[in-house]
This record gives structure tokens, sequence and C-alpha cells, in this order.
């Protein structure tokens, strides 16, 4: 089993930044990628960002390059998201989560869930 417990997020002003961190616990070695996604009211929960395990490969999706930046910290075991230049589109809940499968773009594939933060961007 995998632990997760997220911090960070809140209410921010159109342009501006959050940060958002995650720690692992338990058998966080088993762990081949965390992600990130989100999901707003309404709408179903998509990805927004992973990175592998081994290597720190990143991905991210269209709606957030550029934007958001991934990292992880393997010996604290601890995946950041860093948001900058946020818009009220970016309105959401955001879970951090973690998979052992390679297919880490897809909610499908992660088994582990941390408790989502609200994140508010107001215009």
């Amino acid at each position: 089993q995998v632990q997760l417990v997220e911090s960070g997020g809140g209410l921010v002003q159109a342009g501006g930044s959050l940060r958002r961190s995650c720690a692992a616990s338990g058998r966080t070695f088993s762990t081949y990628a965390m992600g990130w996604f989100r999901q707003a009211p309404g709408k179903e929960r998509e990805f927004v960002a992973a990175i592998r395990r081994s290597d720190g490969s990143t991905y991210y999706a269209d709606s957030v390059k550029g934007r958001f930046t991934i990292s992880r910290d393997n010996a604290k075991n601890t995946v950041n998201l860093q948001m900058n230049s946020l818009q009220p589109e970016d309105t959401a809940v955001y879970y951090c989560a973690a998979t052992n499968t390679m297919i880490v773009t897809e909610k499908r594939s992660y088994a582990y869930w941390g408790q989502g933060t609200q994140v508010t961007v107001s215009s």
C-alpha cells in the first residue's frame, strides 16, 4: 500500500502562482510514476502532469504545458507541482496519485490517490 498526503493549494488571482506538494509513504519503492490530476465541478477527472520515479521523465497535459512544472525528490518521497500563470479555468480539486504501471497519463492506471485539495483561481 502507498499513502499520499497533499499540501498546498488555496485561492489565487489570475496570473498568480501556487505550489502543491504530495508526500508518499508505505511501499513507495513499488511506484513507477507519480501524477497530478484535477477535477472541476461537473467534469471528469483529467490528467495534469506525471513524473517517472526512475529517470524523472515528465509528461504534461497540453492545457498546462509551459505553465506547470512537476518535480520529485525520491529521497524524501515527495512530488511537487509548481503552477504558474494560473487562470480561472485551472480551478479544480487537484489530486496526487501513484501508479505501478507505465501508462502514466490515464487515471485508470493509478491505484493510489491523495485526498484532493481545492485550487481556486479568481478572475
